[in-house]
């Protein structure tokens, strides 16, 4: 991840009908989101400081969050944050080159007259 910051409350809140994961760490991001016009405001405070995608992964079978918006939240925020995998190319079986053939390279000696056997 592009940052190590830590986080200690974690949640969903929902704007303009789009819910999101939301991270602070204070449970007084509660106010500032209301104040922002969000809407169903769920913010948990977790046991131990956490990176966001830790926090993610620690909350999303809570009870709290098991509602539909919320879980698709966490399943997008889990696929675009999540390490990707890079895939190991596999050796693919090559058709073996037949060995060159060798050419046929005959140089027709000019006869020189003046040249004795």
């Amino acid at each position: 991840m592009a940052t190590d910051k830590l986080f200690t409350v974690v949640g969903t809140s929902k704007l303009d009908g789009e819910t999101k994961v939301r991270f602070a760490n204070d449970t007084l991001r509660t106010k500032v989101l209301q104040k922002h016009g969000h809407t169903d405001i769920v913010l948990v405070e977790l046991d131990t400081a956490m990176t966001k995608l830790e926090a993610v992964k620690t909350i999303q079978f809570a009870e709290e969050f098991q509602s539909a918006a919320s879980q698709a939240a966490f399943a997008d925020y889990l696929d675009a944050k999540s390490p990707k995998v890079k895939s190991v190319a596999t050796p693919t079986a090559t058709k073996a080159k037949a060995p060159a053939k060798a050419k046929a390279t005959a140089k027709v000696a000019e006869m020189d007259e003046n040249i004795p056997f």
